[in-house]
């Protein structure tokens, strides 16, 4: 049940990054507002996972998905580079949590 935790936190966190640019600096309500609760119901699940979860393997996974997600996300939402070389490196980042994982009791 932890690493679904963990894959919780890390869709939220996905979901509050992208919110950030929604709320235009927090100068919008409703973004910010589900932006905010993203951000603390992220740090909840992430919090009930590094209780079973070692806290380096769990913190360093809940990022990588933040980061793997949200690059991807801002290809295809707001049109950002899609470059070999960044799906080249966001796939390092993907090698690196499938490695925590096989890795982690």
């Amino acid at each position: 049940m932890a690493w679904i935790y963990l894959l919780i936190a890390g869709a939220l966190e996905i979901g509050w990054a992208v919110g950030l640019k929604y709320s235009e600096g927090f100068t919008k309500f409703v973004p910010s507002l589900l932006t905010l609760i993203g951000m603390a119901a992220s740090g909840f699940f992430l919090a009930l996972a590094v209780q079973r979860i070692p806290l380096g393997t769990a913190y360093a996974t809940w990022t990588g998905i933040g980061a793997v997600g949200t690059a991807i996300l801002g290809m295809v939402l707001f049109g950002e580079s899609a470059a070999v070389a960044r799906i080249f490196f966001i796939a390092l980042i993907m090698v690196g949590i499938i490695g925590l994982k096989m890795t982690s009791s």
